[in-house]
């Protein structure tokens, strides 16, 4: 090459996207004195910077919570344009098989992230036929990992990562199936997503066996080579039987993420489960239009109609694929913390949203609020590792305590102050008798003054058992000083007339143990800054106080700075003087979706209803 002292040789002897050398010419230009340097070229995998990050894939134009149609959206394409789509990431979907063979899901399905456990084969395709039920882990699939810019659907969240899927719902679910699943290849696979558990029937209070707690802690401890796996899990579609994801032992682990449910106007989904275990939330379904959650289907088909918890889980799953594509030394606990400050209240409505004793907004219906993808990236790219996990425990009954209409226990946890300084997961382990469990309304007070409330009325769970060494959580303390006085209160909201069982005769019903767990870390993270607080990145505003200037990295658009061009609109130079280096977005012509220039032969892809013409680039009615 002229200018350069490189050369570049050719040979048959190699395919072209082979990364094993040829043996032969290896050994050839070892031994050639006058070669001071070679290396076999490798064909890379680039993209060009400045181009737009809108996939042309003709459904994504229905994408409406990912593609700017309802504000605020997920803020995904923030993530796309700072260049993170799940590169080098492996999920899995754990439920009724996934089909491998579909044509948006094929080029990113992963053999050995997937398994079989309902037939011991490594084949995860679903059983067709029976209705062609088992859609389900497709579905889900799709929202994570659907390919970009191939004109098939739409595009997943992280459409450049490896997809899986284990097919372990179609057959008889015992403890060492889920066992197995939860441990599936975890050197390999970093983020598991399930959107199964107990019945959300709401008198049903379960959670996972002796195997299937083993496998989720000893995921969390030796998992992704220690750094620990990472379990998305939706918080239940028990919301119309007036459920609660604290009776739901999966959702409810500290080692899960547990995803809440959210419509498109920001109101609560009549199905969804409210509990203070719930981190973040994320949309599963539209008010305006018909159109749902848009991914793949059974038989290489598209859907629009995807909903309910199950489909919010995914959408979490494919943002952590990209917070670990930005940063992939983060461990369980770090993407928990970074979810909770990439977590916004919004538009999102609910009467219980409270601050915390670090000023934090939350609720039991949503957690910290609507996950935002640009903000968890940003987040995650800078993110230093917290301190190792500490964890203290306060028997706080020493004998059994009539619970009566009321009953409130203070324990002073002091004692736990010298080894955790702030807050993350606190756990309430209770044995008590009660002849209507349902009634029982149990809630939890901290020393900074937050108050958790960790089961709610469920008036179909006429259970006389009550709870025995049942764990509860709660999310709401985190960051939170634990030193002083903690309070838990439980109270009948039912009948006068309860008591404690049908072993106690006519006595009230007792509470024999409670066991307070605080889980957290000696640093004081409150004073590490919020992912929010990012600098204003406006060179100069108006008197209106929009910005006129965004620089030369960033795109003015409606008075903000993006460092994408949202659709409908694409990216050029603010004027042609080239002392002028402003940035802005312009409108498409209106016949596109996303376009390279103002004309109706400048588009790239279309908006639904319309189709593409490759040769004229330009949209049509069909």
């Amino acid at each position: 090459m002229e200018g350069e002292p490189y050369y570049h040789f050719r040979h048959r002897g190699t395919r072209q996207r082979a990364l094993s050398r040829h043996w032969g010419w290896h050994m050839r230009l070892t031994r050639d004195p006058q070669v001071l340097w070679f290396e076999q070229q490798t064909v890379k995998r680039r993209s060009k910077r400045g181009t737009s990050v809108v996939p042309t894939d003709p459904w994504f134009p229905k994408q409406w919570y990912m593609n700017n149609d309802v504000h605020p959206d997920l803020n995904i394409l923030a993530a796309w344009s700072k260049g993170y789509t799940g590169l080098g990431v492996v999920l899995t979907v754990l439920d009724d098989g996934l089909e491998k063979d579909h044509p948006d899901l094929a080029a990113n399905y992963d053999p050995l992230a997937s398994y079989n456990f309902n037939s011991n084969d490594p084949d995860p395709q679903p059983r067709y036929g029976d209705g062609d039920k088992n859609w389900h882990g497709t579905r889900c699939a799709g929202e994570v990992a659907a390919v970009a810019n191939n004109r098939i659907c739409g595009a997943g969240i992280a459409y450049n990562a490896k997809i899986g899927g284990v097919r372990m719902l179609d057959g008889a679910i015992m403890d060492i199936v889920e066992a197995q699943a939860l441990s599936l290849q975890p050197q390999y696979i970093h983020i598991y997503s399930a959107s199964w558990g107990p019945e959300d029937d709401g008198r049903t209070v379960d959670g996972p066996g002796v195997l299937a707690a083993a496998a989720f802690h000893r995921g969390v401890s030796q998992g992704r080579g220690g750094l620990g796996s990472i379990f998305i899990w939706a918080s239940g579609n028990g919301g119309t039987n007036y459920d609660n994801c604290n009776c739901d032992g999966y959702t409810n682990s500290i080692y899960t993420v547990s995803v809440g449910s959210v419509l498109g106007d920001g109101h609560r989904p009549r199905y969804s489960e409210s509990c203070p275990a719930i981190l973040t939330t994320t949309y599963s379904s539209s008010t305006t239009s018909k159109v749902q959650i848009v991914t793949t289907d059974l038989r290489h088909r598209c859907t629009d109609k995807h909903t309910g918890t199950s489909a919010s889980a995914p959408l979490a799953a494919g943002m952590v694929a990209l917070a670990l594509e930005a940063n992939p030394a983060l461990t369980w606990r770090d993407l928990q913390h970074l979810i909770i400050r990439a977590s916004k209240p919004a538009h999102l409505r609910a009467e219980d949203w409270a601050k915390n004793g670090v000023g934090r907004l939350v609720s039991h219906y949503y957690g910290y609020g609507l996950l935002d993808a640009g903000l968890l990236v940003q987040a995650a790219a800078t993110w230093a590792g917290t301190r190792p996990q500490e964890k203290c425990s306060v028997q706080a009954v020493q004998v059994p305590r009539d619970i009566g209409s009321r009953l409130t226990i203070s324990t002073d946890v002091s004692s736990c102050s010298q080894s955790i300084r702030s807050l993350e997961h606190v756990q309430v382990q209770l044995s008590l008798s009660y002849s209507r469990r349902g009634d029982l309304v149990v809630a939890l007070s901290s020393p900074m003054g937050t108050t958790s409330t960790l089961v709610t009325v469920r008036p179909y769970d006429t259970s006389e058992a009550g709870y025995k060494d049942w764990t509860f959580m709660s999310t709401h303390f985190w960051d939170e000083n634990p030193k002083g006085i903690w309070t838990l209160q439980l109270e009948n909201k039912g009948d006068d007339r309860n008591t404690g069982g049908p072993l106690s005769l006519l006595s009230p019903g007792q509470l024999t143990s409670f066991i307070l767990h605080l889980h957290g870390t000696d640093e004081d993270m409150p004073a590490r800054r919020s992912a929010a607080t990012a600098k204003d990145e406006c060179l100069r505003r108006d008197e209106l106080g929009d910005c006129e200037d965004c620089g030369s990295s960033l795109y003015t658009y409606q008075g903000s700075c993006l460092s994408y061009c949202p659709p409908r609109h694409y990216g050029q130079a603010r004027s042609a003087t080239p002392r002028d280096t402003a940035r802005v977005c312009a409108s498409c012509h209106p016949s596109c979706y996303t376009c390279q220039g103002t004309s109706a032969t400048n588009c790239t892809s279309c908006p639904s209803g319309r189709t593409f013409r490759d040769i004229t680039h330009t949209c049509h009615h069909p």
